[in-house]
């Protein structure tokens, strides 16, 4: 399943500073560092920074954050990305074996790195998927030629749970989409916009923590109900959650 980023990274880590060879999918590594380099220079000017970035004078301190990219303690992906998606997905309440089968399903969608797994060790920083870089220019035309062949190598199904800006980074051909939507007293549906996020990590814990990893929309859609969750096949490569 892969999961969009947030723009908000929670504090701190225990974990070494980074290394890139301890990522998930190595052959990103030179366009990682590429993207790294380029936003640990841009933080040696700092109103460089804000404005490539898109951030007020208030945000400096995330500035600061890319300064320390190289050096600063690191967390799971899982635990460094935070919001609304992550705090449903509630990965300090699984178990050490629904854990583990988290960091193995899930991935993180990256304008930074790319692709991480779960458990992959990352720093806090500041990039989002819109964001040109001095040097670098935009990210779509850095990371689909690098990322969509490591994304077609995966096994199907993908569930493809990215926001917009994260997915036309690289596409996934054939991958699973979802979309949550709330029924109306008359029986009409409308598409949910605020609470989307929400219900989409609750889908995402529900289908990586179970014992079995499903494999295909049938599966999904009894993963889902059995964790209180209902959905509905849309298509053969789509799914529709129905927001309570």
């Amino acid at each position: 399943m892969l999961l969009p980023p947030s723009e908000t990274k929670s504090n701190g880590g225990t974990g070494a500073p980074l290394r890139l060879d301890s990522l998930s999918f190595g052959e990103l590594n030179p366009t990682r560092r590429r993207l790294a380099d380029a936003l640990t220079e841009l933080a040696d000017d700092p109103d460089a920074s804000l404005r490539a970035l898109g951030l007020s004078e208030r945000m400096a301190g995330e500035v600061k954050r890319n300064a320390a990219l190289w050096s600063s303690p690191t967390a799971p992906a899982l635990e460094r990305y935070t919001g609304v998606l992550y705090d449903a997905l509630e990965v300090d309440s699984m178990s050490a074996v629904e854990r583990s089968r988290a960091d193995s399903r899930l991935a993180v969608a990256s304008a930074l790195f790319g692709l991480v797994r779960g458990g992959d060790p990352v720093p806090a920083y500041r990039l989002s998927a819109n964001s040109a870089l001095p040097g670098v220019g935009g990210l779509r035309s850095v990371w689909r030629p690098a990322l969509e062949p490591v994304l077609a190598a995966e096994a199907e199904p993908v569930v493809d749970l990215r926001s917009g800006a994260y997915a036309a980074l690289a596409r996934v051909r054939g991958a699973v989409e979802v979309n949550v939507v709330t029924e109306l007293p008359d029986g009409s549906r409308k598409t949910v916009s605020h609470h989307n996020k929400a219900h989409k990590g609750r889908l995402a814990r529900a289908l990586a923590s179970t014992p079995e990893e499903p494999e295909d929309l049938d599966d999904m859609v009894t993963v889902a109900e059995q964790a209180g969750i209902r959905v509905e096949r849309a298509g053969e490569r789509a799914l529709r959650v129905i927001a309570g």
